[in-house]
């Protein structure tokens, strides 16, 4: 709830506050006993400017335990809306950047009727319902330019990291938004004047993505045509020269950048970032993103940074990214421009 970055910002409990929104806190209590009643407390007086409306306990192991912990909480008088009862079919599996994608899930459907008959059965949904979670209105936006009049992005399982907003932002300034699957061997239409290949899992798809022959030969014909190009993070390995796999196998990519990235020594790198550029239309403002991935640079070539970067604490962390004539990326996800 309070976990930001490193200048205290950007949790969950900011947007809260910010939008005036209740929160409902979900426990984990498998392993808790009495000891709950001080970690609800806490949550709750750690910050004036937010409200914790109500409480689910999540994997409580029996009537015992229920009964234990409703004892323990009594004095706080914060309304317990839910019990959910510890159950192996409702954990989901995970990688290392998260959940396990939905589109990847054999019973998905299964699945979720199946934690919807356990929370109808075990939370007030009525209660929960009235807490008041409606959409705040009059939210200011100030939405980043488009990168062209026609982008093209890619979109399938292993370019799945998008944020919805900047579509959304895009689309309200006039651009028109088209989606093709690398995956599936497709290019970006002809008549686009950009092309975004967003974030995701392209290390599970190296070998399909180095056999689209139609899609690696459309890009690199874009390139030529000076068509905006732009990777972030997943997008960016895609453009370079190659990258290699958690088994070490090498695939060979796009070949737009002279870059080269690795899953064969898994290094974490995590957390927002404070972004200038003068290379992308529009953008020449100061830009907030975030970082996360594993791969690592194997080899790169130098060319002129697409970014100058710094933590959120405002610790430079040098340039970062390139850029070759009208084709750029970086391992960096823009989330908007700084106010």
């Amino acid at each position: 709830l309070f976990d930001g970055a490193a200048d205290d910002t950007g949790s969950a409990a900011d947007l809260a506050a910010l939008l005036g929104l209740p929160i409902l806190l979900v426990i984990d209590a498998s392993r808790m006993g009495q000891s709950i009643s001080a970690l609800v407390a806490g949550f709750a007086s750690h910050r004036a400017d937010i409200s914790i409306a109500g409480i689910i306990l999540n994997r409580v192991g029996s009537e015992r335990h229920r009964t234990m912990l409703e004892r323990a909480l009594a004095p706080l008088q914060i309304p317990i809306l839910g019990v959910v009862p510890l159950q192996a079919a409702l954990s989901l599996p995970s990688r290392h950047l998260g959940l396990v994608l939905a589109d990847e899930h054999n019973a998905l459907e299964s699945f979720i009727t199946q934690a919807a008959a356990v929370v109808t059965a075990h939370c007030d949904l009525q209660r929960i319902a009235s807490l008041g979670f409606e959409r705040p209105q009059g939210v200011p936006t100030d939405p980043l330019p488009p990168l062209g009049q026609h982008i093209a992005i890619a979109r399938d399982d292993a370019f799945s990291f998008v944020y919805p907003h900047l579509l959304d932002g895009w689309r309200t300034q006039g651009a028109s938004i088209s989606f093709f699957s690398p995956l599936a061997d497709e290019a970006p239409v002809s008549d686009a004047d950009a092309i975004f290949l967003p974030g995701g899992y392209p290390e599970l798809h190296a070998e399909k993505l180095s056999a689209a022959h139609h899609f690696r030969d459309r890009m690199q014909a874009a390139a030529l045509a000076d068509v905006l190009i732009y990777g972030e993070c997943g997008g960016y390995m895609v453009l370079g020269d190659g990258l290699i796999d958690g088994n070490g196998r090498a695939h060979a990519m796009l070949g737009l950048l002279p870059v080269t990235t690795s899953f064969a020594k898994r290094t974490r790198h995590l957390g927002y970032r404070q972004l200038t550029s003068s290379a992308l239309p529009g953008w020449t403002f100061n830009l907030r993103g975030h970082e996360f991935h594993y791969s690592s640079l194997e080899a790169m070539q130098k060319t002129e940074p697409l970014f100058h970067a710094s933590d959120a604490a405002g610790t430079a962390l040098g340039p970062v990214g390139q850029i070759v004539g009208r084709v750029m990326g970086s391992y960096m996800h823009v989330i908007d421009r700084v106010a």
